[in-house]
């Protein structure tokens, strides 16, 4: 399981960080992957793309806008390599199995966040309640009998430094527990500096933080590009995002190893021979008696109802 410090961390603050998770070597992999693909980038130019309000401390030059890039689940090998081995790291399942339980699952597909100097941010997003005050059940932090549970659950891999002041990822600290809604002129960025905190990370950190935490980023200041690669993952029996395995397409998941297999898996229960993937990157199940599924078959005409 995730260490005491990290559950301690995540419960305190909505987030933690693995420092040094990535070798520098699967930092450089990532990178040269990326560069393979750059031109593939989209800048978001249109103004219905934007993610701040201009004018704001979060809306960078007004003219950078964010770049994405997505699919390296399914660029050619080796380019694919170092993305489809984050599903299931070795140093980062504890941590998944703290922050998810076993049988956790990918969300959404994975993409790359890169800032420019002069880049826009994010306005601050997420949290437990609607913009109106309301409970709002998809994005959901709790913490009972030393077991953590999270809707959604964010892991940022970090590729290039993050050193003070350059900006980037933001976040609340504590937001993920809050019972008001965020003032509008906080969530926009006019006023920010008493309670978004950006934390300090290097190439190989993984960022990981609860959907249910406010969070965002604030605009570029550095001259080297900032890059992340974000994942999304749920537990084993829930879906926020529609689109899921099989819908994905073959070229994401032909020569994926059975660890990456099981992350892959549609959201479903773990007690009906869900498999999930144990920190020594075994893949195990826990299985429903056999007894049970043939019953249901004669009823129900399939093992599962």
């Amino acid at each position: 399981m995730a260490s005491p410090r990290e559950m301690f961390e995540f419960d305190l603050n909505g987030y933690c960080v693995v420092r040094g998770a990535l070798s520098a070597e699967e930092v450089a992999a990532c990178n040269e992957a990326i560069d393979v693909h750059a031109a593939e980038m989209k800048e978001r130019t249109h103004p219905d793309l934007r993610n701040t309000k201009d004018g704001t401390p979060l809306a960078g030059d007004g003219k950078t806008g964010r770049m994405d890039l997505s699919g390296m689940l399914g660029w050619p090998k080796p380019q694919c390599e170092p993305f489809r081995k984050l599903l299931a790291h070795p140093k980062l399942l504890p941590t998944m199995h703290g922050l998810l339980g076993k049988g956790y699952r990918m969300d959404h597909l994975p993409f790359l966040i890169a800032q420019n100097k002069g880049s826009e941010g994010f306005s601050l997003h997420g949290g437990p309640l609607t913009s109106s005050g309301g409970f709002n059940p998809h994005l959901q932090y709790v913490c009972r009998q030393g077991s953590i549970f999270n809707s959604l659950v964010a892991m940022s891999v970090v590729l290039t430094p993050h050193n003070e002041g350059d900006g980037g990822f933001c976040v609340v600290r504590g937001s993920h527990k809050l019972n008001f809604p965020v003032p509008e002129d906080m969530s926009t960025g006019v006023d920010l500096q008493e309670h978004v905190y950006q934390p300090i990370t290097q190439p190989g950190d993984v960022v990981f933080f609860s959907e249910a935490t406010v969070h965002g980023a604030l605009a570029w200041t550095a001259e080297h590009q900032r890059r992340v690669v974000l994942y999304r993952f749920a537990p084993s029996n829930m879906a926020y995002g529609r689109s899921y395995y099989p819908t994905w397409p073959a070229e994401m998941t032909d020569g994926c190893t059975p660890e990456q297999l099981a992350v892959l898996e549609p959201p479903y229960n773990n007690r009906l021979d869900r498999p999930y993937v144990e920190t020594d990157l075994s893949v195990q199940h826990t299985s429903r008696q056999p007894v049970k599924k043939d019953f249901d078959r004669e009823v129900f005409g399939t093992k599962y109802f």
